[in-house]
């Protein structure tokens, strides 16, 4: 054992990240006006019901493309 070399294990933390989605995620329950089941379940479909708001002004858009 004499011969083990050890080696330092660096820990980071990225909580800057999940603080921002957390952040998003509230404003899109607020946003949206949401129910707290709704809300919970926007825990996982949160893009989804950003698209379900945004889709009546992308028909009312498109033909500007």
């Amino acid at each position: 054992m004499s011969g083990d070399k050890t080696s330092k294990i660096r820990i980071e933390n990225h909580s800057i990240a999940g603080t921002i989605w957390f952040m998003g995620w509230l404003f899109t329950i607020g946003f949206l006006k949401l129910t707290f089941w709704k809300g919970v379940l926007a825990l996982l479909l949160w893009p989804y019901y950003l698209g379900e708001f945004f889709r009546p002004i992308e028909k009312l858009t498109s033909h500007l493309y």
